[in-house]
């Protein structure tokens, strides 16, 4: 397969969240949208002017949300509980587990303004562990789409889903990636360039850095596979197989260093495939920037994964 670049333009990936929600609404009488008082934010603002008796606001109570969203779920809907990740995952988490994951209701939880985009608010409003928590829980599935149409694919296929879901919504412009043959499958990750000399597994905003990573290494004579792993509960341990085969792998991700993507992709290959890595992501709670200073300064950039794939390759002798 050959390289994969992104078309122009950038686009915030919570509008192809919305209209793929009113899409499923205007075809599912099930469908319905529970939120925190964040209509704005999730911008569900047509959704709930076209479905007025569809969208519930619990007010700013995260816990509550969940647990109305688990009882829709209970009665036969299919509730889409949005808000903001840091506040959804953490205020929430003991009735993720408890009333979605444990009690496998069929709830999807929509977490919004991920990774650093919240804002220039600090650590209280980074939503940077979600993933690696979430992760932790059992029969709980975790999405990281990567663009535009990634994410309103697997707004889909998570409504198609029996179970709990959890999608990873960015607010950060994004280009859309270019596919030559577009599929989305739960718990399948897409290769996007090829190449045998070292591996980088990425998902959501870090797949498009990881990309241009991949052409800055091309000019060096590395050839670098560039793998959108967006599933990352179940993670597809077939392609991370192949991935180990190229002898490294440097994994990139929007949130906490530990226990996320890199962790599950370590996890696997430690017991499965051991294999030299390098794991980029943030290393902890971080002081109050912009996203783009942020994910610049802790290396979460393409000069940042070039960099970790080189010093990977010379510390192996590649």
């Amino acid at each position: 397969m050959g390289a994969t670049a992104p078309a122009t333009g950038l686009f915030d990936c919570r509008d192809a969240y919305v209209r793929a929600v009113e899409e499923l609404a205007a075809q599912d009488d099930r469908i319905v949208a529970v939120v925190n008082d964040s209509v704005g934010s999730s911008k569900l603002g047509k959704f709930r002017d076209r479905f007025p008796d569809r969208l519930i606001n619990v007010g700013i109570a995260e816990q509550n949300m969940v647990g109305v969203g688990a009882g829709l779920a209970n009665g036969g809907k299919i509730p889409f509980v949005s808000g903001a990740s840091c506040f959804l995952t953490a205020r929430a988490m003991e009735q993720i587990k408890a009333d979605c994951a444990y009690s496998q209701q069929n709830v999807k939880l929509c977490g919004i303004s991920s990774g650093v985009a919240y804002g220039e608010l600090g650590a209280t409003h980074h939503s940077i562990e979600d993933v690696a928590w979430l992760r932790a829980i059992d029969k709980l599935t975790v999405i990281v789409p990567a663009d535009p149409w990634q994410t309103a694919e697997a707004i889909k296929a998570a409504a198609g889903h029996d179970g709990p879901v959890y999608i990873r919504i960015s607010r950060m412009p994004v280009p859309e990636l270019a596919r030559a043959n577009p599929a989305f499958t739960i718990g399948k990750g897409e290769v996007l360039r090829d190449g045998g000399d070292i591996a980088i597994i990425a998902n959501g905003t870090l797949v498009h850095h990881a990309l241009a990573a991949a052409e800055q290494l091309a000019l060096e004579g590395v050839a670098a596979r560039v793998i959108n792993m967006a599933t990352v509960s179940p993670l597809d341990t077939e392609l991370v197989a192949a991935a180990a085969a190229t002898g490294a792998i440097v994994t990139a991700e929007e949130g906490l260093k530990q226990g996320g993507l890199g962790g599950a992709v370590a996890e696997f290959c430690a017991e499965h495939h051991p294999v030299p890595m390098r794991r980029i992501g943030f290393p902890g709670f971080m002081p109050t920037g912009s996203a783009a200073w942020l994910m610049d300064h802790f290396g979460l950039s393409a000069a940042g994964i070039a960099t970790a794939a080189r010093d990977l390759l010379a510390t192996r002798g590649g």
